[in-house]
């Protein structure tokens, strides 16, 4: 990684945190991104190098600009090498109670913001002949669950996109890449939307139970050091059993996933 130029987005916490941050101990330049700019600051002051290190804060709602961004980012060292659209938000809410409104939001931010950042930087990558963009997608990209129907819509969205992405790029130096993590240790739950727009400011019991971030990153690195990039990174804990069982199992997996779900509300409630 060194000299490598990494941008992330949703670097202030989390993933996106744990990512800059291994990234950073790999000798790379840093170009991270998020809307909390104090929370980006602080991460650039931690970092064993700062000044290796752009704060290029945005919103990714706001990906109507994402031109712009790239042109920012390209500004710090000229160049590009690695992607990775890591920033999204959760809802959690049923079909019925959830506002439209919130999961367009929950589209707009986990999809088509990594679409838009995506098609910004591709260009730059494409007469380079080099680069790499990683877009995270989640265990739930391959599967619905009960209250979570924009964000799993959001995260199969992800990878259909992005899987179609990397039959156009293989012929070219440019490589795009899927990361589905299963469950990680982070605050995603707490700030995920209820059905008015207000964060439910509780975490899930499988959240706290999860894959330290740190963890992730480091396997996650580890995993886009060979020399044959893979076209999709699982990394779970015993939940990644569940995508297979649900490819060759459906109907099984349906009843299963079901009444594990039902469990768990009870529990809630």
């Amino acid at each position: 990684m060194k000299g490598k130029v990494v941008w992330i987005t949703g670097a202030s916490s989390g993933i996106g945190l744990a990512l800059a941050k291994a990234y950073s101990q790999k000798g790379a330049y840093l170009i991270v991104s998020a809307r909390r700019l104090k929370l980006l600051k602080e991460l650039q002051k931690q970092l064993p190098n700062p000044e290796d290190c752009c704060v290029l804060p945005l919103d990714l709602q706001n990906h109507e600009q994402a031109h712009q961004w790239a042109k920012q980012a390209l500004d710090f060292k000229g160049h590009v090498d690695i992607l990775i659209n890591n920033g999204g938000i959760g809802h959690l809410g049923s079909v019925d109670e959830m506002e439209f409104q919130i999961e367009k939001q929950v589209m707009e931010v986990n999809f088509w913001a990594a679409v838009a950042l995506s098609k910004a930087i591709l260009p730059h990558m494409l007469s380079r002949n080099t680069g790499q963009i990683w877009t995270v997608s989640s265990i739930l990209g391959f599967f619905g669950s009960p209250k979570l129907a924009a964000y799993a819509a959001s995260k199969f969205a992800v990878i259909g996109y992005f899987e179609s992405l990397q039959y156009e790029l293989q012929n070219s130096g440019v490589h795009a890449g899927i990361l589905s993590p299963g469950f990680i240790n982070t605050s995603v739950t707490v700030k995920s939307l209820g059905p008015n727009g207000v964060p439910i400011g509780v975490n899930s019991s499988a959240q706290e139970k999860g894959m330290l971030p740190e963890v992730l990153a480091r396997k996650f690195l580890n995993k886009t050091a060979r020399r044959k990039l893979p076209k999709h990174i699982i990394i779970a804990g015993y939940e990644r059993f569940s995508i297979p069982f649900k490819r060759f199992f459906p109907n099984l997996f349906s009843v299963v996933y079901s009444k594990l779900t039902n469990v768990t509300r009870k529990k809630n409630a």
